[in-house]
């Protein structure tokens, strides 16, 4: 019997399996497919490998293969790690049969004290005629079919579906996107929202929001309503992103923990309703970002252990990795008032930043939140180079509850997108004093 079997290797899967195997656990992880899940083979890593060299005149097979190798570089090293660890990894599905077992496809069951299930998402279908149709692809199959196309129709504009606009957008293809919504990752701050799609536009996408898809037509072509008129556009490649499901179809047989439209029902510790069980990541919903899945397998990993965790599970930052890059972390200002928190925001245009200037001057800000009467930071959205490493600072600063005037504290170097930071505090203040 192992202490520990965890169903998936992707980010979760591995940050638990890493610790609690360092910790003298005896773990056992199943993956099916590659160690490292969908963020590293499939999702995050592939992705951002591609923005970073996507551009006109592109050579897409040197594209093609500079994903590849930062792909197969990545999953090596986790390889090797869990190796370290003395982790068995067993390349096959487990389908879990009761509290403390598991059975993998050639018959072998397996025990464990614990069972911690990190078996991700999948791409979701959409329920409409012509899925299946040969020219529609989910984002699985387009970042395994990377080539120029003349025409790439997107339907959904959440994170992937921008994302990989993006990439093609800045190869030089002709893209569009149709989001049902009435805006782009419409879960992230609405001028963060704003500031993306005229990113978009000016990189020669075409965006329909509050559009009604029917159906994908052979060719193919999508059917779509948009402010009460029919659109038929013929596409290369439709891509569907409209969002990701949990893995867990098929995954208990004998054993039924609590579930809610396919997501596993867990308590603070993570525990499911059968209590030896436990689930993070995707499985359990929240934001299906692999930081999140990566935080919670620590977490369980330590109790297991007997231990306090360390590491936290809240606030979640969110990044959209375009250009110029989107991230936010904690409330928005709409969202503090819609839970009747006192709240003020500061904001820093980066018009006036030497380094945005120096880097091509494109349109953005920095934007904090703050509570009126703590002056604690609840929240921020950026929208400018580097975003995604500096709501790392934010994140810290919501997580500890710092105000503004502590925030306001740190010399931060010049020239540096940093000083926006800055600049967003002392606005942030001024603010403040205005509705004292």
């Amino acid at each position: 019997m192992h202490d520990l079997l965890i169903i998936g290797g992707g980010p979760g899967g591995c940050a638990a399996a890493l610790r609690a195997a360092r910790g003298g656990l005896s773990v056992a992880l199943f993956e099916p497919r590659q160690v490292g899940g969908t963020c590293l083979n499939r999702g995050c890593i592939p992705t951002k490998a591609l923005l970073h060299g996507a551009k006109p005149g592109c050579d897409w097979s040197q594209l093609a293969a500079e994903k590849e190798s930062v792909v197969a570089t990545l999953r090596s090293g986790m390889e090797k790690q869990l190796k370290a660890a003395k982790v068995e990894v067993i390349p096959a599905q487990a389908v879990i049969t009761g509290p403390n077992t598991a059975r993998t496809a050639d018959g072998t069951l397996w025990e464990g004290r614990s069972i911690l299930v990190s078996v991700g998402s999948l791409p979701a279908p959409l329920p409409i005629p012509g899925m299946d149709l040969p020219g529609v692809s989910n984002s699985d199959g387009l970042l395994d079919d990377i080539r120029p196309r003349d025409h790439l129709l997107i339907i959904g504009g959440g994170v992937i579906g921008v994302e990989l606009a993006w990439v093609w957008a800045s190869a030089g293809c002709r893209v569009t996107i149709v989001e049902a919504l009435d805006r782009l990752i419409a879960n992230l701050d609405r001028e963060l929202s704003q500031s993306l799609t005229m990113e978009l536009k000016k990189a020669g996408v075409t965006v329909y929001t509050g559009a009604s898809v029917a159906e994908i037509q052979p060719g193919p072509a999508v059917r779509f309503t948009h402010k009460g008129e029919e659109h038929t556009l013929a596409a290369d490649t439709v891509l569907v992103a409209a969002g990701r499901k949990p893995a867990t179809a098929g995954l208990f047989d004998g054993v039924s923990p609590a579930m809610d439209r396919g997501f596993l029902t867990v308590d603070e510790h993570f525990r499911t309703s059968i209590p030896s069980i436990y689930a993070i990541g995707d499985a359990i919903g929240g934001a299906m970002l692999a930081h999140k899945a990566e935080a919670e397998g620590d977490v369980v990993a330590h109790l297991l252990l007997g231990k306090t965790p360390l590491r936290g599970t809240s606030p979640i930052p969110s990044c959209v990795y375009t250009d110029p890059e989107l991230a936010q972390v904690g409330l928005t200002l709409d969202e503090a008032k819609a839970r009747n928190i006192p709240a003020v925001s500061g904001k820093c245009v980066m018009g006036a930043n030497g380094r945005t200037l120096i880097e091509g001057g494109k349109r953005g800000f920095v934007k904090l939140v703050f509570h009126k009467e703590t002056h604690a930071l609840l929240g921020g959205q950026l929208c400018c180079y580097r975003a995604s490493d500096l709501i790392a600072e934010l994140t810290l600063a919501v997580s500890l509850g710092l105000t503004a005037e502590q925030l306001l504290r740190p010399v931060r170097p010049h020239p540096t997108f940093a000083e926006a930071v800055t600049a967003a505090v002392e606005a942030g203040l001024e603010a403040l004093e205005r509705s004292v």
